[in-house]
């Protein structure tokens, strides 16, 4: 049924029910609307249900609708003892048109939040004010559009006593952007969890994927791609989203900050794809676009690529991706998923994470076999990730010899070239600076501390935090030379210090290494290494 019959159907039922309750039924489909607005409050309008239609000295008739009490149409004729009363039967459509012209409704204008805004008291009263007059959909949608719009990683929705913090994770740092109510921050739990298929009852902690398009009340349309993380706390369900950017150009080496060396390891991996491949650090450290574009990269029309990943979070032209949803009871899935997939013949797997022992286990063995495989793994360094590996590696110099690349990554901010300020450091900077460097491997070269000029963060109006966008810090640990040795002999009992300084021996360059080097550079501060380092 088109909305104009749907109309003329209920304009015909309200007739009808005029007829039998023995009043006029007032069309007003057909008449232009006056508005006398000096006659009630718009509150009253609401809370008696009714409309002036026509208004005089001598006579005023109200629209009425099936909702409007007898005791509301005796105190209008009490209250309007002057005039003569009339009172007619309106359709409940006609009666949300009347007040859409009392009442209408206020537009919304969504305030772009800005870099030198955030934290400020002045936004999160006003991004409150917005998110408090918008519908629980129009609320993940605006949040999501900032959010791309500050390049944040993450949104974090956290419920408190009182009220509801919302936060921004930009460069790696959070960031304060609303309050919301408790009113408020309920519906917008219930249309993330449904959006996200998650439940708000829940008292274990749930993952969802949330992939649809949201129109906001200003006719802007938002695309949603968040992964989301849930977990229930004493004043109510935490919610965490984590953004994904759709644009495939992203997903390319070349955008990766390799240095030279960095990118000839790859390089020769993607040449040679056979063996174990794994991406190391903490949620939020570009683990995930590393693998992305090293997929990109190895996707041709020869190979056979495929993909376990919980969930998928891009999807790749030419390649088999498999979502698996898991519960923490079901950690065994990924091995079982992994152990069915080899028999479909790919050259190429990717395992989202590794989350226990026999997920590592199939994968070294996949390795062995041909395959390249490439994975994710938490962990603090390259050399932690295999010392917890140990385990399954045991003393068996094949699994050892099937491990290609163990790529441990951090992001830290850049500073703001425009606002960044030079000086010199002290004695006990220098001193710090100076042990990092001997213990850099001999293969790299010194710079000269003489007179050194570091960098601090500056400010400016449009950034008073003085980094803009963010860096990676890497170290690649290959199981070869005195690192292979290790493992071959004691891998049940060497520690992750001992696995380091024999990476370190063989050439390579830990994150710390890296990072001072980046200092020294001007790219970055000596305190957001630490920061990001410990």
């Amino acid at each position: 049924m088109s909305v104009d019959d749907a109309r003329r159907s209920e304009e015909q039922s309200t007739q009808r029910r005029a007829a039998i309750l023995g009043l006029r039924y007032i069309d007003t489909t057909s008449q232009d609307k006056q508005l006398y607005k000096d006659l009630l409050p718009v509150q009253s309008l609401y809370d008696m249900r009714v409309i002036p239609v026509y208004a005089d000295n001598q006579r005023i008739q109200f629209g009425v609708t099936n909702m409007t009490s007898k005791q509301t149409m005796e105190s209008l004729r009490h209250t309007f003892q002057d005039q003569q009363i009339d009172f007619g039967l309106i359709s409940d459509t006609a009666f949300r048109e009347y007040m859409r012209l009392y009442d209408p409704p206020k537009k919304v204008e969504y305030q772009d939040i800005t870099l030198d805004k955030t934290g400020t008291e002045e936004l999160i009263r006003s991004v409150s004010a917005t998110l408090e007059q918008v519908r629980a959909d129009d609320m993940l949608g605006y949040l999501v559009q900032q959010a791309h719009k500050l390049n944040a990683s993450d949104i974090h929705v956290e419920t408190q006593s009182g009220a509801a913090r919302i936060r921004f994770r930009i460069d790696g740092v959070l960031q304060k952007i609303a309050d919301l109510s408790r009113e408020k921050h309920r519906p917008l739990i219930s249309a993330i969890a449904s959006a996200g298929n998650v439940s708000t009852a829940a008292d274990y902690a749930q993952q969802g994927h949330i992939a649809r398009e949201v129109q906001l009340a200003d006719g802007s349309r938002v695309h949603v791609n968040v992964r989301l993380e849930t977990v229930q706390t004493i004043h109510g369900m935490d919610v965490v989203m984590r953004l994904f950017n759709m644009q495939p150009e992203m997903y390319n080496l070349d955008n990766l900050r390799l240095s030279e060396k960095e990118r000839k390891v790859v390089d020769d991996i993607i040449s040679r794809p056979s063996g174990l491949v794994l991406i190391v650090g903490p949620t939020g450290s570009g683990k995930t676009t590393t693998l992305y574009s090293m997929l990109n990269s190895l996707n041709t029309e020869q190979r056979k690529i495929i993909t376990i990943e919980d969930p998928v979070e891009y999807q790749l032209s030419g390649i088999t991706q498999i979502p698996l949803a898991t519960k923490s009871s079901e950690a065994a899935d990924f091995a079982n998923s992994l152990r069915a997939i080899l028999r479909l013949d790919p050259d190429i797997i990717m395992v989202g994470e590794i989350r226990d022992l026999d997920t590592a286990q199939t994968a070294l063995q996949a390795a062995l076999t041909g395959h390249l495989v490439l994975a994710t793994f938490h962990a603090s360094t390259a050399a932690a990730a295999i010392t917890r590996m140990a385990e399954v590696i045991g003393k068996n110099p094949l699994f050892v010899s099937s491990i290609r690349l163990v790529m441990a990554q951090r992001l830290v901010r850049k500073l703001d070239d425009d606002t960044k300020v030079g000086y010199q450091p002290d004695q006990a900077e220098l001193a710090l600076i100076k042990r990092v460097l001997d213990s850099m491997p001999s293969s790299i070269e010194r710079p000269n501390l003489d007179n050194v000029t570091l960098y601090k963060p500056g400010s400016s109006a449009d950034n008073p935090y003085g980094y803009r966008g963010q860096l990676p810090l890497r170290e690649q640990f290959k199981a070869t030379g005195r690192v292979k040795e290790l493992l071959e002999s004691q891998a049940n009992k060497v520690t992750t210090e001992q696995l380091e300084a024999a990476a370190v021996t063989d050439g390579m360059q830990t994150m710390l290494h890296d990072g001072i080097l980046k200092v020294l550079r001007g790219e970055t501060s000596i305190d957001e290494i630490y920061r990001v380092i410990g």
